[in-house]
């Protein structure tokens, strides 16, 4: 069966974004952007919600065109094109690019797409991971810290009431740029 992998960088104070929704503390340099590059190829499907998608969808269709944009950035651009994407939206009409629109998280119909043939299921986006999270629906999580504190912004894990969620650390990394990734996945 597969698993849906929360994939997401945070700032050491464990923000995803900044408070205008920025992301420019991002330390994303080849080494590390090969290394998501080679993660998201053997994915079998990328879960986003409507902002990150129409995010993506601004510069990955077109991406490789640039010449400014060689290597690594190039590659993704590929990448991104060709994952099937499920889309989670209760307003947005159209989403090109091998996507699926889905109006609602509903644990059974994620259950089947997780019964489905194919590699992982890659979240992203505050929204809808949020949302999973609220459903208890992440099997594992590899979550890339970002060597700087931003002081505020979107909180990668909003407050729950729910108890403690018993995770088991899987692996670690250390990139040359300083991120550090952990990777947990659920305690049997």
């Amino acid at each position: 069966m597969r698993k849906i992998i929360l994939m997401m960088s945070v700032s050491l104070d464990g923000f995803i974004e900044g408070p205008d929704r920025d992301i420019d503390w991002h330390v994303v340099d080849d080494e590390l952007h090969q290394h998501f590059n080679d993660e998201l190829r053997a994915m079998g499907g990328f879960l986003h919600g409507r902002v990150m998608y129409e995010l993506m969808a601004d510069f990955w269709p077109t991406a490789d065109a640039d010449p400014a944009n060689a290597g690594p950035v190039a590659e993704f651009a590929g990448i991104w094109r060709d994952m099937p994407k499920y889309v989670y939206s209760r307003t947005l009409e159209r989403a090109g690019w091998n996507s699926t629109i889905v109006r609602d998280v509903v644990p059974a119909e994620v259950a089947a797409l997780k019964a489905a043939p194919g590699g992982d299921l890659c979240l992203g986006g505050a929204g809808l991971t949020a949302a999973f999270l609220r459903h208890d629906l992440v099997d594992a999580y590899r979550i890339y810290v970002h060597p700087v504190r931003i002081g505020r912004g979107k909180p990668l894990f909003p407050p729950t009431d729910g108890g403690p969620v018993p995770l088991r650390l899987e692996a670690t990394r250390t990139f040359g740029n300083g991120v550090v990734l952990l990777s947990y996945g659920r305690r049997s």
